[in-house]
């Protein structure tokens, strides 16, 4: 019998989450977060698949995801992974890289994996602190070093990253999707946006961001889900105000995208706020 364990803490001080996922089988599909993530595989294998590449990551290696990088991951020969991670938002990688580098940009990490890095020890203990709920000096300052090394080594400026675009076409999808989400949406309606036939918008969408018109729309409305569980929202009323077609749904695909039960990202902050 397969023992799944999947736990979470959000620190108030760091303002970041940490998951920590123990004998996890399932496959995540191909989708994105708002946030950075930065993880690490305690044991198992995984074929990722990250804007059209795919790599083999097992233990030791470390992963990284910036915000709105499209990625997927399944099991190797049906091996359990342990796997733990902090997501980081964008306002807090800003601040955080700011006071480290003196310039005021977002971070951008060229390669979604390092493997057998050596960075993985100070990771594994940061997060530790965080799920121990540790409160004290040596957490943030563990929290800076990690980011300083990470940055230095792992990333290129956000004015760097710039020469691989989005069409402003997309962008104007994009936007649309994320103003509407709630809203029964059709194809036709994206293309019109878009100026441009069904297929011709199917294929620029996916081509330029690596994943299609509707898996942004459901990652948008998972994004926008979390923020209101973190408000200890109702589970129907977030599944329905979300534009799920019902609680079962919404549950199916907030599971499949984030690892966890809306219940169960909901408790995390009822807990906290205690």
């Amino acid at each position: 019998m397969n023992q799944e364990e999947r736990t979470v803490r959000f620190d108030v001080e760091l303002q970041i989450e940490a998951y920590r996922f123990e004998g996890i089988m399932q496959k995540f599909p191909n989708h994105f977060h708002e946030y950075y993530v930065i993880g690490f595989i305690e044991s198992g294998k995984r074929r990722l698949s990250c804007n059209g590449t795919e790599y083999v990551i097992e233990t030791g290696d470390i992963i990284f995801f910036n915000p709105l990088q499209n990625h997927a991951c399944e099991a190797i020969d049906n091996e359990k992974l342990d796997y733990r991670c902090l997501n980081i938002k964008p306002e807090v990688m800003r601040r955080v890289t700011k006071e480290i580098t003196g310039q005021d940009y977002l971070p951008s990490f060229v390669s979604p994996v390092s493997y057998r890095s050596e960075h993985s020890t100070l990771l594994h203990h940061l997060h530790q602190m965080i799920m121990s709920e540790i409160s004290d000096l040596e957490k943030e300052e563990t929290f800076y070093f990690l980011l300083q090394q990470l940055i230095e080594e792992y990333t290129i400026t956000e004015q760097d990253s710039q020469k691989r675009g989005t069409k402003q076409e997309i962008e104007n999808v994009c936007n649309y999707l994320e103003v509407h989400f709630a809203e029964q949406i059709k194809l036709e309606d994206l293309a019109t946006i878009a100026n441009m036939n069904k297929y011709s918008l199917l294929r620029s969408f996916t081509r330029i961001l690596g994943i299609t018109p509707y898996r942004y729309l459901q990652t948008v409305r998972i994004n926008e889900a979390k923020s209101r569980l973190e408000q200890g929202g109702k589970l129907l009323d977030v599944a329905i105000d979300t534009g799920f077609i019902d609680q079962s749904h919404f549950s199916n695909f907030f599971k499949d995208f984030i690892g966890l039960t809306p219940g169960q990202y909901r408790d995390i902050f009822i807990k906290t706020h205690k």
